[in-house]
């Protein structure tokens, strides 16, 4: 089976500083695989997300997304095939305050144009996947900080892509609640059969996934 997300020599060095974040990643991800990425604050986990997810440019070495060489695609194409097919999922929720949680969750599929009321019911179905259906008017200050968590995780999975990319998802929630997120998006991700990649801090968490990594000095070392 092909490769969802794949890099190869992936390394990222920021001008100016000359300091080396990433020294040549190798991963690569298929339908369904679930992994870890654990690591010391500021050793480059967030970079690599965003170089896997396109919105970044990396120094050298090479992100493929379902088969597309993203260094190879002009900004337009590179945006369209990121709403489509990546989801992502941040420590901080990122609703906009001002649209209710079935408009946030929707605006992905606005985004790609399906009409509006087609795009409402399919968040509607999303949001009450992850336990929302109570909560589909409401404001993102109306909700809990769990809520708003679950809210986010919807949105970035209502457009049914191929990848999820999630940076530090529990990271603003406290244990009880964190569980209950990440096995949602463990459980969810499992339904949709998509690949998913998770960035945190929590070993614990971490353990719940398929295969971890550990990433060190700008290297992945495998964990299981």
């Amino acid at each position: 089976m092909n490769s969802i997300v794949r890099c190869q020599g992936l390394r990222k060095t920021y001008t100016g500083l000359d300091v080396a974040v990433l020294n040549g990643i190798d991963l690569s991800l298929k339908k369904g695989d679930q992994i870890a990425i654990v690591g010391a604050s500021g050793s480059g986990k967030s970079t690599l997300l965003h170089l896997l997810g396109g919105l970044d440019t990396p120094s050298g070495g090479e992100v493929a997304l379902l088969g597309n060489n993203l260094n190879q695609l002009s900004e337009a194409r590179k945006g369209q095939i990121r709403n489509d097919s990546l989801g992502f999922v941040y420590q901080f929720h990122h609703l906009l305050p001002e649209f209710t949680a079935i408009e946030n969750v929707a605006l992905p599929l606005l985004i790609g144009r399906m009409p509006r009321e087609q795009a409402l019911v399919s968040a509607r179905k999303m949001l009450e996947k992850v336990g929302l259906s109570h909560r589909l008017e409401h404001m993102p200050g109306e909700l809990s900080g769990g809520e708003r968590q679950r809210a986010a995780l919807a949105r970035a999975l209502v457009t049914e892509p191929a990848c999820i990319l999630a940076d530090e998802p529990t990271g603003n929630l406290d244990r009880v609640t964190a569980n209950q997120v990440f096995d949602l998006l463990i459980e969810i991700n499992a339904v949709l059969n998509t690949s998913l990649i998770v960035v945190t801090h929590d070993l614990t968490l971490a353990a719940k996934m398929q295969r971890q990594y550990r990433l060190e000095d700008g290297y992945l070392q495998t964990l299981t």
